[in-house]
């Protein structure tokens, strides 16, 4: 399998690149903006798999997902991203857009990811994060609870147990309680992972 990685961090770019190419039958080129992207396809090509960085350079929003998916017809083009809402998950989808990759992914996920879309299915994690009601999807068990939203909001402002349990006058170990149950709620691995996933749910 033949792929192509555009993402203007080298570390984000070089560590995705090197995690694929530790699989059987993966083969990884690399660029850094949307038009050395353009260019290795042409020169480099065919790919079975294109994942771009939604924030990198010539991109302008999902403009830069159309200009690929034109250039390549036919193969999976593919959005990478750190920071982006559901909304723009939605809207890569909408326009063709084989996946939208959080970059919080595990190695296991993104290689499976990989095998997915090249197979020509679409993979979307985001649409089963949480929407402002602290709906997680058919991947939770269950909705965040309103006190479980509050606990995760301060989380993303960087603040300890202690100091979530003095904000929203509770004690420290019903915190992390409410920590454990929503970290298991919306399949975090620990409180900066929780954090991600609720900015790129749009919930702070």
């Amino acid at each position: 399998m033949k792929i192509l990685i555009a993402d203007d961090q080298e570390l984000v770019r070089e560590t995705i690149a090197a995690f694929l190419r530790q699989e059987s039958g993966f083969t990884v080129d690399i660029a850094k903006d949307l038009d050395s992207a353009l260019v290795a396809v042409k020169a480099h090509g065919p790919f079975d798999l294109v994942m771009l960085d939604y924030m990198m350079p010539g991109m302008n929003g999902l403009e830069g997902l159309a200009a690929m998916r034109a250039a390549v017809p036919g193969t999976a083009v593919a959005i990478l991203s750190g920071t982006a809402s559901r909304a723009v998950a939605e809207q890569a989808l909408a326009e063709g857009a084989a996946g939208f990759l959080p970059k919080t992914m595990s190695t296991r996920s993104l290689i499976a990811a990989a095998r997915f879309m090249a197979a020509g299915e679409v993979y979307a994690p985001m649409m089963q994060t949480a929407d402002r009601t602290g709906n997680f999807g058919a991947a939770a068990a269950s909705p965040l609870t309103p006190r479980e939203l509050d606990v995760l909001r301060r989380l993303c402002r960087g603040m300890a147990n202690k100091e979530i349990a003095r904000d929203l006058d509770l004690q420290e170990v019903t915190v992390k309680l409410h920590v454990k149950t929503l970290y298991r709620k919306i399949n975090a691995r620990n409180r900066t992972h929780a954090a991600m996933i609720a900015r790129e749910a749009g919930l702070c």
